[in-house]
Order: C-alpha cells, then structure tokens, then sequence
C-alpha cells in the first residue's frame, strides 16, 4: 500500500485519487458539517491546548473533541493578522486573487506573479479586483525586504486597495513537528506540505468578505491577458447551475475559483486535514463533500505555471500547462440553443457537450453524406465569428474529413422538432476545422440556425470537439 501511495504522489498534480487511510475521518467530517453549525470555534485563549489535541491525536475520541471545536464551519477562524501593507476597502470587489508565498532556495517569483496580474488586466478590470499575498515564512527580515521591495514596485495598487500583503502569526500556527508520515514521505516533505495548508487555510480565512468570488493562484504563475472579463463570461455562463470549484488551469492549485461564502468551510477544511495529505488533494475531497462530483475545467487555460525551482528544496519544476494561451484569450458567447444530430452518438459524447466551454466532446459513430449536426438557438443572434474544432490530440483521425458550415433562419416547426426553412453555406472543413470571420457581414439576417453537414461518408468516428460562438456586441457595450 506504501509503494502504491507512492507512486501515485509522483503524479498527484495531474489525478484523482482515493484516500482510504482517511475515509473514515471524511465521513466523520461530513456528518458533522451538515449537523453541528452552533458551536464556536476555539483558537484564542486555548490555542495551545488545542493546538495539540489538533496535531497529535492519540485516538478517535480526539478527532471527535476536535471536530466539536470546529464544528461553527460558516464563521472565520479567529487570527489577528499583521498587515504588512495596504489594508481592505470597505466596498466588496468582483474577485479576489490569493498568493501564498514563502521564502526560496532558489529563485523567487512572486514579484512578477503580482506585475503579470495587474499588466494583464485592464483599468477597468482593475477595479473589480483586490490581491492578497500572505507571507508565510517566519523569516522576519525576508518579510521586511520583500514587503519594501512590494511597496516600492506597486506603490499605486496599495494605495488604491488593490493590493494588500498580510501575514498570520506564527503562534497561531499547529505544531509542525511529529506530524503523521502517510505516504512514507520524509519528515521535512511531510511538514513542508502540512505548512502549506495552513498557510493557505489562514489566507482564505481573511479574503472571506473582501469579493464575491475568489481565485487561488501559486506565487510563481502568469496570467493571460484581460482574464478577469473571461472569468466574468464563464461565471455568466454558470448562472443557475451548482458548483463549487471552477478550474482554469489544469496544474495543482493555480486557477481554482470559489464562490468567497465557501471559504470558511475550506479554511476550516485544510486546517483539520492539514497533516493527512497535499492542498489539491485536498480541494478534490472538498468539492466532492460539496457534492460537486465532476471536474469542470475551461479551455483554453488562464493561468501558466512559469517557476523552474519548486519552493519545496528548490528542486526542478517544469510542469507547463499546454492549453494556456496569453495573447490569443477569447472565450466565446455561445448563445442560448437547442442542439441535435442524427449521426449514431457514442455513449454519452452528446450533442450538447460540443456546445459547452467545459473541457468535453462530442463523439459519434462513423457519419454518411448527408448526416448533420444542427444548433437552433433560442433567439436569432447576430454572430460575428464562428469556429469549430473536430478530432482531439489522442484521437487525431476522428475528424470531420468531408463538410461544410451552413446558417439558417425561417424556423419551423416539424416532426424532428424546429428547423430551418433556408440556410447558406459559409465555407467547408479543411483539416477537421473551420473558421468563418466577419460573419454579420457575409449574410443579410440574424441567424436562427447553424448546421453541420457531412459531405462525404467516412470509416473513421467523428470528435466534434468544440464549437465556439462570438456574437455582435451593440455599441454601448
């Protein structure tokens, strides 16, 4: 079992995985968060003692005791901060980003994480955002020279509440010492990882009622340009469907959003399981407590990882995110519609999934001439550019070698549902994909249909893999 758990920690950044050494505390966990909410949480005058009731317990009975002081998960851990620069507007902001950073052996990335933040983003969406970096390493003179250097670099987003530097004393923290060994890790790993969810436990803990939404991001990542107005159209795009956890990034905790009312429940989360395994971990259990069972990533990636030396021993790290695009951002609109086909669907590669920002396909059996696959929308929409993407990176011959991209309007009711009366053709697939620009332009009508007919039988399936949508904006927008 050590070997396997091992194993699975060398790729734990890129898979799901079963925590059975902590099932049993998990299910324990969830019946008290959903039964006991009235208790409070006890971190003041009694740290110390529960400090080590938290750390070191010595059977279930403490487990227990601990999660009966935790038990208050809606409210905020009570830690008196030290502002080390800037301090938090009044006014509640669209989004608040959290950085966590500690001192490194080699290299530091901090600084150009922060300066990729605001370059990237526009005035006006600087408005709607506030960073907080919380200084996690207990080296006091680091902390003064880097905050010093903060202050002199990014002088006007203080001023202008956008940037606040934080830090959590160090007498707040669990003990580090002695911790629990699960997947036969080294003592200094162990506690580098148990540190970090406290550090990040504490730094939700505080970002609680600064924005509506919050973004985790590590201390050595780079954005892409205006991500805040593509973060805005994807939450839009959510409204009235559940979810805890939205993904822009496919590596470890950068670009993971929460609404900010879940945040105490995570803070509380990473502080009780701090020991038990890493922070993303982690987040995959609290999103599926949270009854949230699927992934849901966007794509393209907002966020790169862009540091060469891990904060944990300074060791090589070259983990890169291949969906990321910086410059080329632009998520489409994809309006309201009704999607459908009569080419053979594979399981459960429906219609639909072709449709959604979320990183799905559709996949259908071998098409004939003639077979198609038509979205009706809900309204008629001016639609400025259309892009669609057939086959993926492992199934590479499942395009669509032979069709062309037709618009439609006249909707009329028949037996197959609404349809087109009239369509036109606007182009043909060329290596499994097509791209029509200035389509408003090209046709007199608001388009009610789009339609993808398949010219030519072919043996191989067919992946349509994404179909991207950007409308006409009226002008006071």
């Amino acid at each position: 079992m050590r070997l396997m758990w091992k194993s699975m920690d060398k790729m734990r950044c890129f898979r799901k995985r079963s925590m059975f050494p902590v099932l049993g505390f998990l299910i324990t966990f969830l019946l008290f968060f959903n039964l006991s909410m009235d208790d409070e949480y006890v971190l003041g005058a009694e740290k110390r003692q529960l400090r080590e009731e938290l750390i070191h317990p010595a059977a279930s009975e403490r487990y227990i005791h601990t999660f009966k002081d935790l038990a208050n998960f809606s409210g905020t851990i009570n830690v008196t901060y030290r502002y080390l620069a800037g301090i938090p507007l009044p006014r509640k902001k669209y989004l608040t980003i959290g950085l966590s950073s500690v001192k490194r052996k080699r290299g530091n990335y901090l600084l150009e994480t922060i300066k990729s933040i605001f370059d990237q983003s526009s005035y006006e969406e600087l408005k709607e955002i506030v960073v907080v970096v919380h200084l996690a390493d207990f080296d006091s003179v680091w902390c003064e020279n880097l905050v010093q250097e903060i202050s002199r670099k990014f002088a006007h987003h203080i001023i202008a509440g956008r940037l606040l530097v934080i830090q959590a004393p160090e007498e707040y923290y669990p003990s580090l010492d002695g911790l629990k060994r699960n997947y036969n890790d080294p003592d200094d790993r162990v506690r580098f990882r148990s540190k970090q969810n406290v550090d990040y436990a504490f730094l939700l803990n505080f970002c609680t009622n600064l924005s509506h939404f919050y973004m985790m991001l590590e201390d050595d990542v780079r954005c892409s340009r205006n991500f805040l107005t593509a973060l805005k159209k994807v939450i839009t795009s959510r409204e009235g469907s559940y979810w805890v956890m939205l993904e822009f990034s496919k590596l470890g905790y950068i670009g993971k959003l929460y609404h900010s009312r879940d945040l105490p429940r995570l803070a509380h989360f990473l502080l009780m399981f701090y020991q038990e395994m890493p922070c993303d971990w982690l987040l995959i259990h609290f999103r599926g407590l949270l009854a949230q069972k699927d992934v849901i990533r966007f794509k393209p990636s907002l966020f790169q990882h862009m540091g060469y030396y891990s904060s944990y021993k300074g060791a090589e790290n070259k983990l890169k995110d291949d969906d990321f695009e910086e410059d080329s951002i632009d998520i489409p609109d994809n309006p309201p519609a009704s999607l459908y086909t009569n080419i053979n669907v594979f399981e459960n590669y429906d219609a639909t999934k072709a449709y959604s920002s979320v990183d799905e396909y559709f996949w259908g059996k071998p098409p004939c001439t003639g077979d198609f696959f038509v979205i009706v929308f809900i309204k008629s929409t001016k639609i400025n550019k259309i892009k669609i993407v057939t086959g993926s990176d492992d199934r590479q011959n499942d395009v669509l070698h032979h069709g062309a991209l037709e618009v439609g309007q006249k909707l009329v009711e028949t037996k197959q549902g609404r349809q087109c009366a009239s369509y036109i053709t606007l182009g043909e697939f060329k290596g499994g994909r097509i791209d029509v620009y200035n389509v408003d332009h090209k046709i007199g009508f608001d388009i009610e249909c789009i339609r993808i007919v398949v010219t030519a039988s072919q043996k191989e399936w067919i992946i349509i893999r994404t179909i991207s949508l950007w409308t006409v904006q009226p002008v006071n927008q």
